[in-house]
């Protein structure tokens, strides 16, 4: 059997498991597109629609890990090769690790809501979840893609890494912004905003961290 249609046979000889698993990459990219609509809201002072959004993406995440656990369940019920099995485990576990990082950057913004934030930082924060978002549906369309049309795949998982670099640089404008604004925010606020950015950049560290592992199956 080819190497590269390990997500391929999951597909067609494991059709519960399969559809599982779409559903967990979907709901993914579904956090990150909410945490994209948190901080515009955030941005434009809207505190209200931002812990709507926030009370959304909080219920993704408690259906991303029912998910996760009934996939590893159906995995040790099914007589996939051991290689295969450690496959999916390990695109599923990155999947929950970036969920993760999504409900604490979350987390932060539902601290920070009232707080005085300069225009200036809200702005770059808003670009880099949208480069994360960008970043989020290049790796789902990978993932999908290893099994059907490996060369795009590889093109796919490319894109994640040109989305990082995007998240990298704004994130270092934001660090030069902390040191503009020192004297307009409080050091409390600061704090949380450095966490916050801190999440942010997880999110692409582990979008690019996934990206790469698929590049390795190609060469297995």
């Amino acid at each position: 059997m080819n190497q590269l249609s390990w997500f391929d046979l999951f597909r067609k000889e494991q059709e519960i498991t399969t559809i599982l698993a779409q559903k967990q990459i979907t709901k993914a990219i579904a956090t990150v597109t909410e945490l994209k609509n948190i901080m515009v809201a955030f941005s434009e002072g809207k505190s209200s629609e931002a812990e709507e959004h926030i009370e959304k993406l909080f219920e993704n995440e408690v259906e991303i890990d029912e998910i996760r656990r009934t996939i590893l369940h159906e995995l040790t019920r099914q007589k996939l090769p051991s290689k295969y099995r450690q496959n999916v485990i390990h695109i599923i576990k990155c999947l929950d690790v970036l969920a993760d990082h999504v409900k604490d950057s979350a987390r932060n913004i539902k601290i920070l809501l009232g707080a005085k934030i300069p225009k200036e930082i809200l702005d770059v924060n808003v670009r880099i979840t949208e480069a994360l978002v960008q970043a989020a549906v290049f790796l789902s369309t990978a993932i999908e893609m290893i099994g059907v049309n490996p060369p795009q795949s590889l093109e796919f998982s490319k894109k994640v890494d040109a989305q990082e670099h995007i998240v990298d640089e704004e994130y270092l404008k934001v660090k030069a912004l902390f040191l503009k604004y020192s004297d307009e925010i409080d050091m409390a606020t600061l704090l949380v905003l450095k966490d916050l950015l801190e999440c942010l950049e997880k999110i692409a560290d582990t979008c690019a961290d996934t990206a790469d592992y698929i590049r390795v199956l190609r060469m297995t």
